[in-house]
């Protein structure tokens, strides 16, 4: 692999920015000073230094992201902050993107990777992963109400969802609020807040929990992000 590749693979910018990089005499390929870009080294074998810190190559990334409100699941927005944004540059890798989405207004648990056979494997309909949500909702969640998501008789455009667990955590009578769990196992379009419209209810807030087995590290602030650990690599088959 040339040596610009891949210090642009692990997160030191474009070509051009590399270029200049290696201009500044700080990078150093098996304690050898190389400022030639188009040099050729095995990532699995020779020692990359910047600036004094060792380079660790990996084909993959997989990152936890806490999703902030305001922020859309994209790479690219003209018009909006995306969640690719949120990740420093020294962490960006090409091809970099979220699996699924959240909406705009939604926060919580998001995976970012360029593993595009993960993204497929967590994202299939046949797979059935299951995704588990917070939601405050506008409303009184009935016994009625919980069966109907249990049994899968919550209908979308003319298609019923798949059967769904529907927790009540808190009920505040005075607001006329719940605040609720929710597993589903399918991705439909503003699925959640679809499916509560169905019963009556309004979506206030909604927080993603768990995805697969991923669950949100409680110590990730809003727009925080780390990258996945051995355990949690080790559930997804990794």
């Amino acid at each position: 692999m040339r040596l610009d590749k891949f210090l642009s693979h692990t997160g030191f910018g474009s070509r051009k920015e590399v270029k200049e990089l290696l201009k500044k005499k700080i990078c150093f390929v098996n304690k050898e000073l190389i400022k030639d870009g188009k040099f050729n080294i095995n990532p699995e074998v020779d020692e990359v230094i910047v600036s004094g810190e060792k380079i660790t190559y990996s084909k993959f990334v997989y990152y936890m992201l806490n999703k902030p409100k305001g922020v859309i699941s994209a790479t690219v927005d003209e018009s909006h902050r995306t969640v690719i944004d949120l990740i420093d540059q020294k962490d960006l890798v090409k091809d970099l993107f979220p699996v699924g989405r959240l909406d705009k207004d939604t926060t919580g648990l998001l995976l970012l990777t360029n593993d595009g056979k993960l993204a497929h494997d967590l994202l299939s309909p046949k797979k059935k992963v299951p995704k588990i949500y917070e939601a405050l909702v506008q409303g009184m969640i009935s016994e009625n109400d919980i069966a109907l998501f249990k049994e899968g008789k919550i209908k979308l455009d003319d298609e019923f969802c798949l059967p769904a667990k529907l927790t009540v955590i808190e009920i505040n009578e005075e607001a006329e609020t719940s605040l609720v769990h929710l597993t589903v196992v399918e991705g439909k379009f503003h699925q959640v807040k679809r499916m509560m419209h169905f019963v009556g209810k309004e979506v206030l807030e909604l927080n993603r929990l768990e995805m697969a087995d991923l669950t949100l590290d409680k110590n990730l602030k809003r727009g925080q992000y780390r990258p996945l650990n051995e355990k949690e690599l080790k559930n997804l088959g990794k």
